[in-house]
């Protein structure tokens, strides 16, 4: 296809979502290549990222630009090359999430610098959607987040929980700080384990390197914050007979995770090369039939938007931090980031991915007297 065919036809999609190439609104592309066209249509959402990443274009609202592009269902009408089509029968056909290769999302995300973490993050180091709903900032936010979980939960003093994921260990500090619980977190982030075990010293919570396949003893409460989106469609059975074997019988089992609106089988290719290897989006579907026959659904809590506000407010505190952060991580390293967190608060924004918080109990308990939300 020749750049100039392929130029046209970009344009027309483009206007189909209100976006003119080289136009005057913020949600306009300012394009400094020609040959940016022919990568798009060829590499879609990687040729989109990877584009930016070399500068051949601009933006002055990336997340306004990704809202129009996913509400006018653009990545649906081009059928892109056959290198992406590969990447989509590869996840369907192995099992990318396999104890072998796990280790890989630690070692290039979780793994890359516990200070350009704790610049962006709350105070708490949440990674994870915070709550909005009465809170002025992000500190707030997140701390209204943690405290919605443990009223779902119900948590009283003296219990056990199980942490699948645990991160920095934010939510175990927090619930054994105000609730007087025993924490035990599992994750495989070497750098989160250890800063976790810092700001959890003196507590009775234990932090673990491990897969969460690992997990072993019995839990009055087991649940998991930001995790599921790293389990993989063929391993949701798995994730939840290690729920189910590791709760108490009358215990509440809980999932805080992205979700889809349809039933995939990978992120897209960009997202899946350069921010987080191997992951993928549960939808209802998959969920609902993972935990069949093990667990009753007591609530399903949809919060999506809130993760909009929560990605700007993370981009905010990145840039701001960002003549700290330069020398050590580069230019490239910059807009590989904002693209990762505006084009993520531009999918929130459209609906196009949502936040599920779910609660669930083993067959036969009766229903747990919670606060929902």
């Amino acid at each position: 296809m020749t750049k100039n065919k392929a130029e046209v036809i970009v344009r027309e999609l483009f206007a189909l979502a209100g976006i003119t190439i080289n136009g005057n609104q913020p949600y306009d592309i300012e394009v400094h290549n020609d040959t940016l066209f022919t990568r798009l249509l060829k590499d879609q959402a990687l040729g989109l990222g990877e584009s930016y990443m070399d500068g051949w274009w601009d933006c002055e609202a990336i997340d306004q630009f990704i809202d129009k592009i996913l509400r006018a269902k653009l990545d649906e009408k081009v059928k892109g090359s056959l290198k992406l089509q590969w990447h989509g029968l590869h996840s369907k056909f192995f099992n990318l999430q396999k104890r072998s290769r796990v280790h890989q999302v630690a070692h290039q995300h979780y793994d890359i610098g516990n200070d350009l973490f704790t610049a962006m993050l709350d105070k708490r180091l949440n990674y994870s959607c915070a709550y909005w709903k009465k809170a002025k900032n992000l500190d707030e936010a997140q701390e209204h987040k943690l405290e919605l979980i443990c009223k779902k939960i119900g948590l009283e003093s003296g219990m056990t929980v199980l942490d699948l994921g645990c991160g920095w260990g934010s939510f175990a500090k927090y619930a054994a700080e105000k609730y007087n619980i025993h924490v035990t977190g599992l994750n495989i982030s070497k750098k989160q384990i250890e800063l976790g075990r810092e700001l959890c010293k003196g507590l009775p919570v234990e932090l673990k390197l491990l897969d969460y396949r690992e997990a072993t003893g019995k839990y009055d409460r087991v649940l998991s914050i930001g995790f599921m989106e790293h389990v993989g469609y063929k391993n949701y059975r798995t994730y939840m007979e290690v729920v189910n074997r590791t709760l108490k019988d009358k215990g509440i089992a809980f999932l805080h995770t992205i979700g889809d609106n349809i039933s995939t089988t990978t992120l897209n290719a960009w997202t899946h090369k350069y921010i987080f290897p191997n992951g993928m989006l549960p939808s209802i579907s998959q969920i609902a039939k993972a935990m069949e026959g093990l667990f009753v659904m007591e609530d399903w809590h949809n919060f999506g938007p809130d993760y909009d506000k929560t990605l700007i407010a993370w981009y905010q505190n990145f840039n701001s931090a960002w003549p700290e952060l330069r020398d050590k991580y580069g230019d490239r390293f910059y807009r590989m980031w904002c693209f990762y967190l505006l084009s993520s608060a531009g999918g929130f924004r459209s609906r196009n991915q949502q936040l599920w918080q779910i609660v669930m109990t083993k067959t036969g308990r009766e229903q747990p007297n919670c606060r929902i939300n």
